[in-house]
C-alpha cells in the first residue's frame, strides 16, 4: 500500500525545520549506504548522531504520534528516528531496495523495515527533477508531494530518487516496523479502519453496525499482531 499523509507539519513547521536544516553541515550520503545501493546513491546527509538531527528528528515523531491517518495505515509497533537528506544539482539515487533490518544508532537496537517513509520539506515548485519513483504492482509510482506531506509505502519495493536539475530537494526519511508484517493484512485493516471511521461519522461511533465492525478489527489485529 502507498498513501499519501497530509499535513504533517504545518507551513509555519516546515520553516523551522528548514532554517535549522539551512544552516547545518550536510556530509556525503553515500557513509549510510549499504553495499548495494552505494554506487548508485549521491546525495547529502544530515549525522544522523548530531543534535540537529536528533532534535527535529524527535519532533517528526511527535507530530506522525497525533496523526490518525498513519498510525491507521502503518500501525507502528517501533520507529527509527527521522533522517534528512538533501539532493541539489544532478544529485540522485538509483533504483535500489532498502535493508531488510536496520540499527538504531545510538542503542544498537534493531528492527525490521516494513514500511519506508519520506517526508518532503521542500515545495514542488522550488526545484525540478528530484521524483520519488515508486515501483508497486500498478508500475512506476512517480511521487513529489507539498512541504509538510509524507508518504508511505512499502520498504520492499524498489525506488529511486531522479536527479535533481534545479534547486534542491530537502526532505526526512525513515523506517518503522510496523504491529502487523503483511502488507496485504496491513491494508485490509487501513480499509476496515477508513470505513468505521466513515460508518461513526455518519450513524455515530456507538451504532450498532460501528459497534460489530470495531469488533471484526480488533480481533484482526489479536490475529495478526506481532508484539
Amino acid at each position: 500500500m502507498l498513501i499519501a499523509i497530509p499535513g504533517v507539519l504545518n507551513p509555519a513547521e516546515v520553516s523551522e525545520l528548514r532554517r535549522a536544516l539551512d544552516a547545518a553541515d550536510w556530509q556525503d550520503g553515500r557513509k549510510t549506504a549499504g553495499s548495494q545501493s552505494y554506487d548508485v546513491k549521491r546525495n547529502h546527509q544530515l549525522d544522523p548522531d548530531s543534535r540537529t538531527a536528533l532534535e527535529l528528528g524527535q519532533f517528526i515523531l511527535d507530530r506522525l504520534a497525533g496523526n490518525a491517518l498513519f498510525m491507521s495505515a502503518a500501525l507502528p509497533h517501533r520507529i527509527l528516528p527521522p533522517m534528512f537528506n538533501r539532493y541539489a544539482q544532478e544529485e540522485t539515487f538509483g533504483i535500489h531496495v532498502d535493508n531488510a533490518i536496520r540499527s538504531v544508532p545510538l542503542t544498537g537496537e534493531r528492527l525490521r523495515t516494513d514500511l519506508s517513509m519520506t517526508l518532503f520539506l521542500s515545495e514542488p515548485e522550488e526545484y525540478d527533477g528530484g521524483e520519488l519513483v515508486i515501483e508497486d504492482q500498478f508500475g512506476a509510482q512517480q511521487v513529489k508531494l507539498p512541504a509538510g506531506h509524507m508518504v508511505l509505502y512499502p520498504s520492499t519495493s524498489l525506488h529511486q530518487v531522479t536527479p535533481v536539475t534545479r534547486g534542491a530537494r530537502v526532505s526526512s526519511f525513515f523506517w518503522l516496523q510496523s504491529m502487523v508484517r503483511s502488507d496485504e493484512r496491513r491494508t485490509i485493516l487501513f480499509d476496515l479502519d477508513q470505513s468505521i471511521q466513515s460508518l461513526s461519522a455518519r450513524n455515530g461511533a456507538n451504532s450498532p453496525e460501528a459497534v460489530r465492525l470495531t469488533g471484526i478489527y480488533h480481533n484482526l489485529i489479536r490475529m495478526w499482531a506481532e508484539i
